[in-house]
């Protein structure tokens, strides 16, 4: 309940405040007392109109007030005045077959004849959780629909007026809901791409103007320093202010040595250990055998001599 008298309070004050301004000047005392004639005007209107915004569970008050600051936006994107709520009910009361209208393309685009106006809204406010949501769709006098749109309403009561506002212009004239960026980073010659596309290199020389409302992918880069990636978030008629502080990439160190496997060579089989082992045997035997063959008979002949054997 505090929520809701805040808002309507904050946007009480704003509507006030927008319709000081639409009416002020008038007859004022000249410099000599005397009276400043001021010829009369013909009154024109814009050529959009609102049927009427209907709450659905939520406050009456609180639709009210915003369909008084919805049309003020209005009013203020036709620079004229539109039709008033008094006007509106009178050309219904003044046609039987518009008494029971609540909405319908038909009846909307008869209405919006008898206004003589060429476009007429209709629409609702309804709560969606802690938020409102604003559902409005534009229909022209043949009975087609031009644009329907479904605005979120949340946040504070600055927040909500901003909702309101995009929701008028997303519904009349969108081409016109557009913001800016404006990059200030701490490093000169670092590259900006937004949304993919290049845009140029710090310091601009200004915002970077005419974007969408909404979110867009903000890059910025620059040999040595890490790459700044962040969504920025564009606002009606405002700029979106980036601050930059680019971190220095941190340093990978040496590139890594490669260990390339050597080549593995067959060993030959007589350098081997195995090998040396059969070598040394062949050769013990081969000296036993040589030994064998060049040593004397061990049979003595006593005939031949007899010191040999004692004799």
């Amino acid at each position: 309940m505090i929520r809701v008298t805040s808002v309507l309070a904050t946007l009480a004050m704003c509507s006030t405040l927008a319709s000081a301004k639409g009416n002020g000047g008038g007859n004022g005392a000249g410099a000599g007392g005397g009276t400043t004639q001021v010829t009369a005007q013909p009154i024109t209107h814009a050529n959009i109109a609102v049927f009427r915004i209907e709450p659905l569970g939520i406050e009456p008050e609180l639709v009210a007030r915003l369909d008084s600051l919805f049309r003020l936006e209005l009013e203020r994107l036709e620079k004229a005045p539109l039709p008033s709520k008094r006007d509106v009910d009178k050309a219904i009361a003044s046609d039987a077959g518009l008494r029971a209208c609540s909405g319908e393309t038909d009846c909307l685009a008869a209405l919006a004849k008898k206004l003589g106006v060429k476009q007429i809204i209709s629409g609702n406010v309804g709560a969606l959780g802690d938020s409102y949501v604003i559902n409005l769709k534009l229909i022209d006098d043949t009975g087609a629909e031009v644009r329907r749109i479904a605005q979120p309403l949340s946040g504070s009561p600055d927040e909500l007026i901003e909702a309101v506002r995009v929701a008028a212009y997303g519904l009349v004239a969108p081409e016109q809901l557009k913001g800016s960026i404006a990059i200030l980073s701490d490093v000169s010659g670092a590259a900006i791409s937004l949304d993919g596309k290049a845009i140029g290199k710090t310091p601009l020389k200004g915002p970077i103007t005419n974007l969408d409302v909404g979110k867009h992918q903000l890059k910025i880069s620059a040999q040595g320093y890490t790459d700044f990636l962040s969504d920025v978030e564009v606002h009606f008629q405002k700029t979106s202010q980036v601050i930059v502080n680019l971190i220095v990439a941190k340093d990978t160190g040496p590139a890594p040595i490669v260990k390339v496997p050597l080549r593995q060579h067959p060993v030959p089989w007589y350098s081997s250990t195995w090998g040396y082992v059969g070598i040394g045997v062949g050769a013990i035997a081969l000296g036993v055998i040589v030994g064998l063959a060049f040593a004397p008979d061990g049979v003595v002949n006593c005939e031949r001599n007899p010191a040999a054997c004692g004799l």
